[in-house]
Parts: C-alpha cells; sequence; structure tokens
C-alpha cells in the first residue's frame, strides 16, 4: 500500500537529511583533524588559552543572534511570505547585530583577570565570528528550499582553508595568533562562498528598514531570552575553569569539547530541515502530520545517538589519546560524560524546534531560566572542587534538563506521544555493537589504521542489526533510492 501523505513528506525530509549528512561527515573529520593539528601544535597549556579565547567569544557572537536564526525559517515557511523583503531585512538586522554585540567581547575581556595573549586573542577572534553570523541568514534561505547541500559544500569549503591554514602556521611558528588569523580566514571563505551558490535563489542585500526590525525582534524577543539562557549552562562551563582552575585543565576539557562539538551538528541540521515543515503543518492544522514527522524525527535521532553513546563509552580512552596526542589522555574520561550530554542534545533539539514550529517559544523561558541559573550555581560550587569533571557532570545535567522539559512542553501542547519502538530497537543494536568491539583484541583501537577499521566494522555491525531488528525497513532503504 503506498504510504499516507505525512509519511512520505517525512521520508522525504529522512533522504534529504540522509544526503546533508555525506557532506557533514566530511566536514567533521575535517574539522577532528583540525582539533588533531592544534593540539599538538599548542600542547596542553596552549589549547587551554585558545579554548578560553573561543568560548569567550562565542558567547557573545552567540547572543548577537537575537533568536534570528530559527525565526528566519518560521518566517519564510508561512504560506504568503515576501521572502526577498524577510530576508534582506533580517541581513540587515543581523549585520548591524553581531557588529555591535561582538564589539563589547574585547572591551569586556579586559576586565577580566587574563594573560595579554588572551586578550589579544579575544581582539583577533572577533572576526571570525563575523561571517557565521551572516551566513545564518543563508542558511536558513537554503533550508527553506532544501538545497542545504549547497551549505555544506561551503562549510566544507571553510573547513579546508582552515587546515591548511593550521599547517602553514605550524610550519612558519605564527603561534596562538596566527591560528586565531586562520580561523578568520577560514569563515570568510565558507561566507562568500554560501553567499555566491545561494544567489541563484536570491541575492542577497541588507536592508535597513527599522519598521521591520521592530517586527522581527518583538517576533524573536523570546529566543532570544532563551538564547541567553542557553549561553549560561552552555559556555559558563569553560569560563568558570578558566578563571578558577589552570590552563592545563581547560585545554583538557576543551579537546573533549571540541570532540562532541562538532557531533552535535548533526541534530541541528536536521531539525532545521524539519522546522519548516512542522510549521506549515501547526499552521495548517495538520496535526497528524505535525505528530508523525515529529515521531520520524526522534526515531533518526535515536539511530544516530545510542551508537555513539556505546562506542564513545568503550573507545573514549584511545580515541582522545589518537586525537589529541598523549597529553590529553585525561580527557577520555570527560569524553565518555559529555557524549552523554550529547545525546540530550540530539533528542532535545527536536522537541525544541518543535516547540518554535507551534509558536510556544515563550512558553519555555521558565524552562531555560531554571536550567540556566541551577547550572551556573553548580559550575561555581563543582568547576572549583573537581575541575573539568565538575564542569562535564553539570553539563549532562543540563543538557538532559532542558531536553525533558521541552518534551514536556510538547506533548502539553501537541498531545504528542512518544513510541519508543525504534529506540528499543537502536538501543539493542547499538549494544550488539559493544559487544562486537569489546570482543576484538585492545589492541586494535590504539592506532589510527585499528581504530578506523573497528569504528567502520562496528557501524556496519549497528546497521546490520538494526535492519534485521526492522530498526530499518525495506520501505526505509526504497526511500533512499528516489528523490
Amino acid at each position: 500500500m503506498p504510504a499516507d501523505k505525512p509519511t512520505k513528506l517525512a521520508t522525504k525530509v529522512v533522504y534529504n537529511t540522509a544526503i546533508q549528512i555525506g557532506g557533514k561527515i566530511i566536514s567533521t573529520v575535517i574539522g577532528l583533524i583540525s582539533v588533531a593539528l592544534i593540539t599538538r601544535y599548542l600542547g596542553l597549556e596552549g589549547f587551554g588559552n585558545y579554548t578560553t579565547i573561543i568560548a569567550f567569544v562565542s558567547f557573545f557572537a552567540t547572543l548577537a543572534d537575537l533568536g534570528m536564526t530559527l525565526v528566519t525559517s518560521q518566517m519564510i515557511s508561512r504560506p504568503g511570505a515576501d521572502e526577498p523583503r524577510i530576508l534582506n531585512g533580517l541581513f540587515g538586522l543581523r549585520l548591524v547585530s553581531i557588529i555591535g554585540i561582538l564589539a563589547l567581547a574585547p572591551i569586556i575581556g579586559s576586565f577580566f583577570p587574563y594573560s595579554p595573549a588572551i586578550k589579544i586573542g579575544i581582539l583577533i577572534s572577533t572576526l571570525s565570528y563575523i561571517f557565521p553570523a551572516l551566513n545564518q541568514i543563508i542558511i536558513g534561505l537554503l533550508q527553506k528550499h532544501l538545497r542545504l547541500n549547497q551549505a555544506a559544500v561551503a562549510e566544507v569549503f571553510g573547513r579546508i582553508i582552515l587546515i591548511v591554514g593550521i599547517v602553514l602556521v605550524s610550519y612558519r611558528d605564527g603561534g596562538l595568533n596566527g591560528l586565531l588569523w586562520a580561523h578568520v580566514l577560514s569563515a570568510a571563505g565558507s561566507f562568500f562562498l554560501a553567499y555566491f551558490l545561494a544567489s541563484s535563489i536570491h541575492l542577497l542585500k541588507p536592508r535597513f528598514d527599522f519598521i521591520f526590525w521592530r517586527q522581527v525582534l518583538s517576533r524573536s524577543w523570546p529566543l532570544a531570552v532563551t538564547t541567553l539562557l542557553n549561553l549560561i549552562y552552555l559556555k559558563s562551563d569553560t569560563i568558570v575553569l578558566s578563571l578558577t582552575r589552570p590552563a592545563e585543565d581547560v585545554g583538557l576539557y576543551g579537546a573533549a569539547d571540541r570532540a562532541v562539538e562538532v557531533l552535535t551538528t548533526l541534530p541541528f541540521l536536521f531539525a532545521g530541515i524539519i522546522l519548516p515543515i512542522l510549521t506549515r503543518a501547526w499552521g495548517e492544522g495538520k496535526m497528524d502530520y505535525f505528530r508523525k514527522v515529529l515521531q520520524k524525527s526522534l526515531d533518526l535521532m535515536s539511530i544516530l545517538a545510542l551508537p555513539l553513546v556505546i562506542g564513545t563509552f568503550i573507545l573514549g580512552d584511545p580515541v582522545m589519546t589518537l586525537l589529541a596526542g598523549s597529553e590529553f589522555a585525561a580527557s577520555g574520561l570527560i569524553l565518555k560524560i559529555l557524549i552523554l550530554a550529547v545525546a540530550g542534545i540530539f533528542i532535545g533539539c527536536i522537541f525544541s524546534h518543535a516547540i518554535l514550529a507551534a509558536d510556544q517559544q515563550k512558553k519555555i523561558i521558565g524552562a531555560y531560566l531554571f536550567i540556566a541559573l541551577s547550572s551556573l550555581l553548580l559550575y561555581v560550587l563543582l568547576i572549583p572542587r573537581w575541575s573539568y569533571l565538575g564542569a562535564a557532570l553539570v553539563t549532562l545535567y543540563s543538557e538532559w534538563g532542558i531536553a525533558y522539559l521541552a518534551i514536556r512542553l510538547v506533548k502539553k501542547h501537541t498531545d504528542f506521544k512518544i513510541h519508543f519502538k525504534v529506540t528499543l530497537k537502536s538501543l539493542l543494536a547499538a549494544l550488539i555493537m559493544g559487544l562486537f568491539i569489546v570482543a576484538l583484541p585492545k589492541s586494535w583501537a590504539w592506532n589510527w589504521f585499528g581504530l578506523l577499521t573497528l569504528i567502520t566494522s562496528a557501524s556496519l555491525i549497528y546497521f546490520i542489526s538494526l535492519y534485521l531488528l526492522k530498526g530499518i525497513t525495506k520501505a526505509d532503504l526504497q526511500i533512499l533510492k528516489r528523490r
């Protein structure tokens, strides 16, 4: 029997996401290579300073978003939306907000008890965040038109520039500042390529329409507030760590954090694709359609997250040693804790986007406020005592806390009931995969060839097991053969 309309649309989204994931995997691999190169060049203390700079500046860069990234997809996805006017207005507002708020980073940073090297690094690093901020408007355009493959191409291009820059800086011993300038060139290259590729849809030009900006901000302010609260529990860990513990501790935590950071792009990539679909379903009152797409999304997140958790618990120590170097061996334990937090991000981001699609973003502010304040208190109490382990444990609490509260809110306003059939099958397949890894010689995991062979074969075992358990069906595989 032919699949019903909601299922067809949901599986089309899954297909489109699968295509994009290929590009994202390439970008992720290149990102991990960059981490490996930077940690080996800077060493433990130097990487701690690098991590402090990136965390500090990214706080302001994320704050400058003002909720516009998600509002872009939401506004241009509504029936009859004036896409050029909306995008040009958002582009102008984004340009003003990012420059204005990022300018605060080096000013406020000058009052912190950081070394002159870190303060200069903060100044340089602000430039590298201007381009990704503008790029978010382009990504919103590409999301609507299901052309995120072009965004992936631009991202990979930027990553390649970064790798080349890191190699040149290491060869010429350009130091920490040289690496930060490489980030600036990488971000600029990615933005300009994405801008060129998106110009076939619409040529973005900043429009300074203050009346429109007021309309946007009146719509996005709840997201801006939740973004600020998000920042408190997402970035305070590294900042508190940098103020209370040695740079070496920051380096250990930063290496594991960067390793999992590249993984968190996958759920947000997918959530960005389904946001216009969910928004349209909610606007048209198609609640069955809304719930089926949401369930399919949750199933996919489970399929992706569970093998990552099981695999990391077994292979976390050799992964961090091989990735960052023997100096960072202690990061393996941190990685095992943070991967559990990543699983929370996989689940939580789907429900957070569902809340946005249902236009209920104001009602989650209380949840973010509670998690932000409680996390900040825990960071201040635990990090001085337990260092990076305290930071990792509080991060785990915060990510699953917000996921739980987002799920409750979605269930309340959409009557959505979670079905765990695929999740349980994914867990069983992941455990089978874990037994396979444990049964192999441990020496395999401690060299690159053995580790890559192990990961590849374990992934194959996982998906074969999932298929045999009917977590993935023939119908799902056939969908991947057609557009």
